[in-house]
């Protein structure tokens, strides 16, 4: 090849070279137009463009279901207050559709009950026992177990807002959350005010509140209106503090499209629980009244059928006690059969 042949060779090459470069580029500015305009409508901010993302859709609510469920639930009641009549709940209520069992605790303390008691593993699979046994005992009732922490705990000696209570850190209760995962239980956050109130107390959890599995109790024995030290008398609260927690549930459950919530309420003397006629049950919340004392069995059943029985708010509860219920000579625990065998039937039972 001669030189004049080289030189034409070569600008050829170049000349290849600079068209593809200048296809490439106009290319590359073509496709990234393209991206912009289509970027741009797909973020414009015009109403008729916004997807607005449609709330989840729960399935209605059984009415008919429901009612039979009541029924079969007062068990005969001599009073002719059981089933108590009230509004229906919001599509997705647990209750009477299942029967609530639970394990009650703190994590800082083995004396507190169950929950605490026990490492994670053996805890979950002795509750899981127990749902099997509430099982066997009414088939006809689904078990939904559930994890009952003490969340703000009452204390003999006061802090630095003199509240007498400790509240637990965020970090024991996402323990707790990430606990019932394990078997798809929901949980409760107890709160014993002590020389607090509820209205304060309360709105501390909110975050937890919001999600659909937290459910809410409360524990009057250690709401000291009168100045005392938790533990030296049994506290008290009124229709008035039950009606704050529900409404306060309600709104929590309206805002964020929530199934209803239970509210427990511990109770085991009359003065635990005063106005209970004054107390509202809201198709967002569902109320139990939870048999709260220990001891042998005569004397649970004659607590039972005194202030829960004939005192009537909506649902009730029981509570049974691994040791103090057979502290006493011959006594022992009520097995699921003869807790059953109560009018009304409680549909939340809770093991300390």
């Amino acid at each position: 090849m001669n030189k004049k042949e080289i030189e034409r060779t070569k600008k050829i090459f170049y000349r290849g070279l600079l068209s593809i470069f200048l296809i490439s580029t106009c290319s590359y500015f073509l496709f990234l137009d393209f991206w912009n305009n289509l970027y741009a409508e797909e973020t414009s901010t015009s109403t008729s463009d916004v997807v607005v993302k449609p709330k989840p859709v729960m399935p209605e609510l059984d009415k008919k279901d429901y009612d039979r469920r009541l029924k079969i639930m007062a068990n005969g009641a001599a009073t002719s207050s059981w089933p108590v009549k009230t509004e229906y709940p919001l599509p997705g209520a647990i209750l009477p559709f299942n029967r609530v069992v639970s394990y009650y605790g703190n994590l800082y303390s083995k004396k507190m009950g169950a929950l605490g008691e026990y490492a994670p593993d053996t805890m979950l699979m002795k509750l899981m026992t127990e749902v099997e046994r509430w099982k066997t005992a009414d088939p006809e009732t689904p078990v939904v177990p559930a994890l009952h922490y003490i969340a703000t705990t009452a204390q003999s000696y006061p802090q630095k807002d003199n509240s007498y209570i400790l509240r637990m850190p965020d970090s024991e209760i996402d323990k707790i959350l990430e606990m019932a995962k394990r078997i798809d239980a929901i949980v409760f956050l107890d709160i014993q005010v002590g020389q607090s109130t509820i209205q304060k107390e309360l709105p501390r959890l909110e975050k937890y509140l919001k999600l659909p599995n937290v459910h809410v109790g409360i524990d009057p024995e250690f709401s000291m209106k009168t100045g005392k030290k938790p533990g030296t008398i049994i506290g008290t609260m009124s229709a008035t503090d039950v009606n704050f927690v529900s409404a306060y549930l309600s709104k929590i459950v309206q805002d964020n499209n929530l199934p209803p919530k239970i509210l427990v309420v511990h109770r085991f003397t009359q003065g635990m629980l005063t106005k209970y006629k004054s107390i509202k049950t809201p198709p967002e919340v569902q109320i139990v009244i939870d048999m709260d004392g220990w001891g042998f069995q005569a004397k649970k059943i004659a607590a039972y059928n005194m202030i829960i029985q004939d005192e009537p708010v909506q649902f009730t509860g029981f509570k049974l006690f691994y040791k103090n219920d057979i502290k006493l000579k011959d006594s022992k625990m009520l097995t699921p059969t003869e807790v059953l065998k109560l009018k009304p039937r409680p549909m939340y039972i809770q093991y300390q």
